[in-house]
């Protein structure tokens, strides 16, 4: 088992210090030495207020954020989870992560998704109604484009005649693609044109939320990863080269004291599934806080794995 650790910004009663460079900064180089195989930043451009004030959340432009990061680390992946694709121009999505690659010298892993708030489509002028097949172009576009020069593609609400993107990612069109979200289109795409399926364990209630399809359990996961299993068959594809990441509740753990025992024990449980990679928040009410959370976990939890 690998394990992301999403920065706490996100978390409720974040310490107004995490937003800054130096507490950041501390916070990427503890999850590297703690043993976190990723760094992860969520995204939301433009929520809206109704929806922060109801459970919403922070968010730092994600390539920044992770730019940042990967100037104060050297082995840690760097991932955007997830970019929601549908809110940008695919070549200036493209060029962000590119430049990310680049500067990190192959460390990003890319989770991509749909979204689902309406109102931050309006907010940036993305029509809501035709996210997935701006999302199936954008993931075409940029692949394209970072594949080499005189790109060409027509898009829905662009042209590329003949663009350059110089200089390419060093992986060029290999920088690995995780597909987020519970539902059934989400596992085709990630069988079919990902390296990754980031998948959430949540519940009827959240699943309406993020307009995603609900997966309880574990024992419902198995069901959804045979499903994802069989389409990577139909595709010609191994299934064992597509990776399976998973938020859970217990990615809570440690914000509500929850017993590592029994967190190790599904943590197990999930692996047996499939599961190769877990997500983990940690509480964020200080700088010091949170990296003691790292620390904590890194002892008692990812070396225990390792072993």
């Amino acid at each position: 088992m690998r394990f992301t650790v999403q920065y706490p910004l996100a978390v409720p009663n974040c310490a107004a210090e995490l937003r800054g460079g130096e507490p950041m900064r501390r916070f990427a180089r503890a999850a590297e030495q703690a043993g976190f195989s990723a760094l992860a930043f969520t995204d939301h451009p433009a929520p809206s207020e109704k929806w922060v004030r109801n459970g919403g959340h922070e968010a730092f432009d994600l390539t920044t954020a992770l730019g940042f990061c990967a100037a104060a680390t050297s082995s840690i992946a760097l991932m955007p989870y997830a970019m929601i694709l549908p809110l940008r121009n695919p070549l200036l999505a493209a060029k962000a992560i590119a430049t990310l690659d680049s500067i990190s010298e192959g460390r990003v892993i890319l989770a991509a998704a749909v979204g689902y708030l309406r109102s931050e489509f309006a907010a940036v002028g993305a029509d809501f109604t035709e996210r997935n097949e701006l999302f199936d172009e954008a993931l075409i576009a940029m692949r394209g484009i970072w594949s080499g020069e005189d790109f060409r593609f027509e898009g829905r609400h662009f042209t590329a005649l003949g663009q350059s993107a110089l200089p390419l990612p060093p992986r060029r069109a290999e920088i690995p693609v995780w597909i987020a979200g519970n539902s059934a289109r989400a596992r085709q795409r990630a069988a079919t044109v990902g390296e990754g399926w980031a998948a959430l364990l949540i519940g009827e209630d959240k699943a309406a939320t993020v307009r995603s399809a609900a997966l309880p359990t574990l024992e419902e996961l198995a069901v959804a990863i045979a499903d994802l299993e069989r389409r990577c068959e139909e595709a010609g594809r191994d299934p064992a080269l597509v990776t399976i990441q998973l938020e859970a509740a217990q990615s809570a753990v440690l914000l509500g004291g929850g017993d590592l025992e029994e967190h190790r024990d599904f943590l197990g449980r999930a692996a047996g599934l499939g599961v190769s990679w877990f997500v983990l928040d940690v509480p964020a009410t200080s700088p010091a806080e949170a990296t003691e959370a790292l620390e904590r976990y890194g002892a008692e939890v990812i070396a225990a794995a390792g072993r």
